[in-house]
């Protein structure tokens, strides 16, 4: 009953009242006009979306702990399978490698399919992959280990594009960085989870019964955690509002699927060119931070031997720095719009956090350490948000999956670059020389950031005073492939779904 009502005052008009569970649900209730004015469109904000971010938040915090169990302790790992050191790097950049021929049809998924569909098969993919690591903690079971983080790696394809498409889809133009940098901050959690609590569950020890003990624990827990998850989203997680919270958001629901086509998106995307600067900044910045977080533990235990658990805090606080940077830069936009300004002065911040870590890794004194890592990381790791809603300003009226994959596939591919070269650097010349190799690159990365052109599009089609907006954003000022017909002109038809 609730829910007709809330269909008769979409049909109708702001001026039916709302009852039953809608108003129960009901925070924030909008009228305005596509800017055609043609007809009246009502947005609202559910107090569900809030629900919403958090659980995607939590099973993209289950999948990132997972990303780096093995590397903060790869010692250990390496004693425990007797492998060398590069076969437990795999356990890390298999994560990158994965994402590359998977992204783009995961994409089409999260496309066609929705938010639904790809958290559920996000979270189930997510959940195997920690009970078959509880069958793999065995010294002669590596290949098992190797399977079982394939199958958590393939489930981070699932999560990595949803951020920015879960913030356009449930929250307001004024909480979409922030709701974006929440859904970042569960994946920067993980991560510092997973820096912390390995090296404190699994201990250095002699024994490789008390060993193997010490790591089906950690199993059982990570496994634990992921099913309570996946329970949780099959119950509660929701494609999207039943009436959209914004008129970016109306408009793209009035998209025909039979004018949407992906690949024409993705050819768009690829003409776009502030877009692809940005594409290959983001890559190098992610790329240096994914090579960092795999190769923390070898540059401690280099200077710093038996510094395990130190190790683990170092990464520990590294990312939760981070997420402060992430939550503070997305509010801060949110309140600002300035997205290539204040991208900018945090690619440079990272630059500058980066130079101060590699001179002062090897000065004997872990305390240094602490607090240059944690500059490092309030920089690098808070540039995350920041340049998946920097995209989709750029690349609107695209679909964010498509362009946070794009974006997420260049820092997939960095990543492996940059963790196998800084590896064999760090083994022949030093700690020093493997992270000036990645300076370099950050100093590219800033000048790339210099010379993206800001083109603002979402905030435009959000402005309802603007008589033309529509068609001004869907123009392909590059010369690529064209809008689709129902975008032109300012007027949307039809239903996405």
């Amino acid at each position: 009953m609730g829910e007709r009502r809330a269909l008769d005052a979409a049909e109708n008009g702001p001026h039916l009242a709302v009852k039953g569970q809608d108003a129960a649900d009901q925070t924030e209730r909008t009228s305005s006009r596509i800017p055609n004015g043609d007809s009246a469109v009502i947005t609202r904000l559910y107090k569900r979306r809030w629900a919403i971010v958090l659980l995607f938040s939590s099973y993209s915090l289950s999948n990132a702990y997972q990303w780096i169990q093995y590397g903060i302790i790869s010692n250990v790992v390496m004693k425990f399978y007797n492998v060398e050191a590069f076969a437990v790097d795999w356990l890390s950049m298999i994560y990158m490698l994965t994402y590359i021929p998977f992204i783009f049809p995961v994409t089409w998924v999260l496309d066609k399919r929705g938010l639904r569909v790809t958290a559920l098969v996000a979270t189930a993919l997510n959940c195997a992959g920690t009970w078959i690591k509880v069958a793999s903690a065995k010294p002669d079971l590596f290949w098992v280990t190797m399977l079982a983080q394939f199958a958590s790696s393939l489930a981070q394809v699932f999560i990595l594009g949803m951020p920015s498409r879960l913030a356009s889809v449930w929250f307001g133009g004024g909480e979409v960085s922030t709701a974006c940098s929440i859904g970042v901050f569960g994946n920067q959690m993980g991560i510092a989870i997973g820096f912390l609590v390995p090296p404190i569950l699994v201990p250095n020890v002699d024994d490789i019964d008390e060993l193997a003990h010490h790591i089906r624990i950690m199993f059982y827990i990570s496994a634990g955690v992921a099913t309570l998850i996946f329970v949780l989203v099959i119950i509660v997680f929701q494609e999207r509002p039943e009436i959209p919270p914004t008129q970016a958001q109306a408009q793209a629901r009035n998209l025909q699927p039979n004018e949407y086509s992906y690949m024409a998106s993705i050819l768009r995307l690829l003409c776009n060119k502030p877009f692809i600067f940005l594409v290959v900044s983001y890559g190098l910045n992610v790329g240096c931070f994914y090579a960092i977080s795999t190769l923390l533990n070898r540059m401690i235990i280099e200077h710093y031997p038996g510094e395990e658990v130190n190790a683990g805090r170092i990464g520990l606080t590294i990312v939760i720095a981070g997420m402060a940077g992430s939550l503070i830069c997305g509010i801060w936009l949110d309140k600002t719009k300035t997205y290539k300004q204040t991208t900018l002065v945090v690619y440079i911040l990272s630059l500058i956090g980066m130079l101060v870590f590699a001179f002062t890794l090897n000065l004997g004194h872990l305390w240094v350490v602490f607090i240059t890592a944690g500059v490092l990381g309030f920089f690098m790791t808070g540039y995350l948000p920041l340049g998946f809603e920097y995209a989709v300003e750029l690349t609107y009226p695209e679909s964010e999956g498509t362009s946070s994959g794009l974006l997420n596939c260049s820092a997939q591919i960095f990543g492996i670059i940059f963790t196998i070269a800084e590896g064999k650097i760090i083994d022949k010349w030093g700690t020093l020389a493997g992270n000036s190799f990645l300076c370099i690159f950050l100093l590219m990365g800033t000048v790339l950031t210099g010379l993206i052109k800001s083109d603002l599009r979402r905030q435009a089609a959000n402005q309802p005073t603007e008589a033309q907006t529509v068609s001004k954003i869907t123009a392909d000022p590059e010369g690529g492939v064209p809008p689709p017909e129902s975008l032109k002109g300012g007027k949307l038809q039809g239903d996405i779904h």
